[in-house]
């Protein structure tokens, strides 16, 4: 018998979006499906919607979860779990979209190779200019399954995998089991989620299939950042940095080290795009300084990368120099 599946989706200011969202999931060829609605006290007329779509669709189980104030998408990503009774549970944002194959291809894979996640690559659809882009947030991995701890979070520490929650298949009780929540109070609390629960993953597998379509307009997120979303990405780090002091085993110690690297840079380059401001980089770059960073050991060492102990030297330089470098790096 097929197992089911749950998708849990966010409900807040999304009504341009849902029904769009909520008839690909009708779509789907899978069929064994409970649909999971966290309504997050939303001020639109997204439920209105949603409740005429359930009229509708009498076939569809759909559960709606009520908020009695607004929690932000870490509460309501953990409201969801915490609903689901599926074998497996997927995230599914309420302003993208999947293809009609995307549950049966990722829960296929699932029951073939027992992985604990299942990986698939997406689509950005831009509405601005209605162009699109394969492989937005890529998977780049040299295998379709791991099953070793290391060697996932090996890949992961380089980029291999994104850190979206969406556009994966769990299994519930892996998640449950080992009580891996979304941190609330974080606007990207998706990039602290997956370092978490990649911290215990011991089986991964990947499919190449384009499953899910990432929709780009003048709501997201990924152009709307501003200060207070740069004030999270260093909380992550914080999180990152206290994983890594607690951390017993050396060789993952040294990858999460590598991830805080590259983290770093990449809160940087992004701050600098949004914000184009040089006093609030140059106090990110000091802040970063007293995190986690390379020692004279790791770069006489073979297992970081150039690229990484450059990044470590540009960043520990004194900050005013560290400022003007990164933005000659960045905009040459």
């Amino acid at each position: 018998m097929n197992p089911l599946v749950t998708i849990s989706i966010p409900i807040f200011k999304c009504e341009k979006f849902i029904i769009r969202c909520l008839e690909s999931v009708k779509n789907q060829t899978y069929k064994n499906l409970e649909i999971v609605l966290v309504n997050d006290c939303t001020p639109d007329d997204s439920m209105s919607l949603v409740k005429n779509f359930m009229d509708a669709n009498p076939d569809l189980t759909i559960k709606i979860i009520e908020h009695q104030e607004n929690s932000g998408l870490s509460v309501v990503r953990n409201n969801g779990i915490k609903a689901s009774t599926g074998k497996y549970l997927f995230f599914l944002d309420s302003d993208d979209e999947i293809t009609t194959d995307c549950i049966e291809l990722l829960v296929k894979k699932a029951e073939k190779t027992d992985a604990q996640i299942i990986i698939a690559q997406n689509r950005w659809i831009n509405t601005f200019d209605n162009t699109t882009k394969d492989f937005g947030f890529p998977t780049i991995t040299e295998k379709k399954y791991y099953d070793n701890n290391l060697e996932i979070f090996s890949v992961y520490s380089k980029g291999g995998f994104p850190s979206s929650s969406w556009n994966k298949l769990f299994k519930k009780d892996f998640i449950v089991d080992n009580q891996i929540y979304f941190v609330p109070g974080l606007f990207a609390q998706d990039e602290l989620w997956f370092f978490h629960l990649l911290l215990k993953t011991d089986t991964l597998a990947i499919i190449d299939d384009i499953t899910y379509l990432y929709y780009l307009h003048g709501e997201s997120v990924i152009f709307n950042r501003q200060k207070k979303n740069f004030e999270n990405y260093l909380t992550i780090l914080e999180y990152l940095t206290k994983s890594y002091k607690e951390e017993k085993n050396s060789e993952l110690k040294m990858l999460i080290k590598n991830k805080i690297i590259l983290f770093k840079e990449m809160v940087l380059v992004m701050q600098w795009k949004a914000l184009k401001d040089k006093e609030y980089l140059k106090t990110n770059i000091s802040r970063m300084q007293k995190l986690v960073r390379l020692n004279l050991s790791d770069y006489l060492s073979s297992k970081y990368s150039l690229d990484v102990k450059k990044k470590n030297f540009f960043h520990n330089i004194p900050a005013g120099l560290a400022v003007k470098l990164f933005i000659w790096r960045f905009e040459r």
